[in-house]
């Protein structure tokens, strides 16, 4: 058997770690920092140009913020976005949201969004669960430039409030769409 030199186990460890590199998990990134960072700023946003929102903001459990959420379609399309879950003003854990559709539909935007958990039972299953998709129980409040909410008795009385605001780009059709929401490590 040859010998092997000092360039071809230099060259495999290069290639092993590599390959390693590829398989991280996320521990030890600042992957984190990056989302809280883009949380709040995108809170910051929210309470700046919609006040009302803060009455929602008392009134919950915890709150997803999803600062951006990226779409794109043509016929088939998908969007994909990482957020955090707050409660008490703290983030206890990091999650992503794939969304897909399917339909008459060309374009491609982005925009942020926060689901306000209005009761503890809401939260407690949002947490629970191994991947949680939007339905019917969830109220949804889209804000347009030069737009305001108000939190109405009949809104407060939903589990969960869905604001949609800082749209950007343009995607237009008719679709049938699902969002799923995933605890992830960032």
């Amino acid at each position: 058997m040859d010998r092997m030199t000092r360039r071809g186990f230099t060259l495999t460890g290069l290639a092993a770690a590599g390959l390693t590199a590829a398989c991280g998990n996320g521990v030890g990134s600042n992957g984190a920092n990056e989302i809280d960072a883009r949380v709040d700023t995108t809170l910051n946003y929210l309470y700046t140009n919609y006040p009302n929102t803060t009455d929602l903001r008392d009134k919950a459990s915890g709150m997803l913020v999803m600062p951006v959420i990226t779409e794109a379609g043509f016929g088939f399309g998908g969007g994909y976005g990482r957020g955090a879950l707050r409660v008490n003003d703290v983030t206890v854990d990091y999650y992503s949201a794939a969304k897909g559709s399917v339909g008459l539909q060309i374009g491609a935007n982005q925009y942020a969004h926060v689901l306000f958990f209005m009761t503890d039972g809401a939260l407690t299953e949002f947490r629970r669960s191994s991947g949680w998709a939007a339905g019917a129980g969830v109220e949804y409040v889209v804000v347009n430039e030069g737009g305001d909410i108000s939190a109405e008795t009949t809104n407060l009385l939903a589990p969960v409030i869905a604001v949609i605001f800082g749209q950007a780009g343009l995607k237009i059709g008719a679709t049938l769409e699902g969002i799923k929401y995933t605890r992830i490590i960032p």
